[in-house]
């Protein structure tokens, strides 16, 4: 089996790696133009590789290219000519994308009572879509409410993307090891929102799986 034949058949599995990969590449891309145009680039090949995924869902495909489109667009132009209201409505429509790919993949794998190698991938991969949806709402937010968050290290300054999707992932998989503190009662809220929808994902996506898996197996 080729690798793209092997792609198509898992596109959950493609979508987590790279998303992954991004986890360990998104710090090379701080602090510069040139990083920033990395960064965003990279984005796009995420969201490519979401609405690839959502294809083989449930969702809409139309919805996640409406969707796609103009937040990288709007993330380009903020490279070049950076405002709080680009930065603000791109954050929007980026947490709107990756919220629908995750209702997408979780249709997907909730779907039926057979348990596939792809829906295993997929339950990873929803997970790191609903961290990145939830990143970009801390994004809005900053941007809405300055000094929303704060962190150890230059508490004042208006926290990194890094700094927020670090914050993101700790909350939903409920570690709480972040060291960025919300401290606005909008950050708060956006952060209990999100501490919820970890146990819930934890308590009905991935116990479902697991029990399903276990007893096809046992079968």
């Amino acid at each position: 089996m080729s690798l793209y034949s092997a792609a198509r058949r898992q596109p959950s599995a493609v979508l987590l790696a790279v998303q992954l990969l991004g986890v360990l590449l998104y710090p090379l891309t701080e602090g510069s133009r040139g990083g920033r145009l990395a960064f965003e680039t990279f984005g796009l090949v995420v969201l490519v590789l979401a609405v690839f995924s959502v294809r083989s869902t449930p969702g809409l495909t139309w919805v996640s290219i409406g969707l796609g489109i103009p937040a990288v667009t709007l993330s380009f132009i903020d490279v070049y000519n950076s405002n709080d209201a680009v930065v603000a409505i791109s954050a929007a429509l980026h947490a709107a994308f990756y919220f629908y790919a995750a209702y997408s993949l979780l249709r997907y794998m909730l779907s039926d009572h057979d348990v596939s190698t792809d829906e295993l991938y997929a339950t990873g991969a929803t997970f790191t879509l609903v961290a990145w949806g939830f990143a970009y709402v801390y994004v809005f937010v900053q941007v809405l409410v300055p000094g929303s968050f704060i962190a150890a290290v230059a508490p004042s300054d208006d926290r990194t993307w890094m700094e927020l999707l670090f914050l993101s992932f700790t909350t939903l998989s409920s570690t709480g090891l972040s060291d960025v503190v919300p401290i606005s009662s909008w950050g708060r809220s956006v952060v209990m929102i999100e501490q919820l929808a970890g146990l819930g994902y934890v308590a009905m996506v991935v116990s479902r799986l697991v029990g399903l898996t276990i007893s096809r197996r046992t079968s």
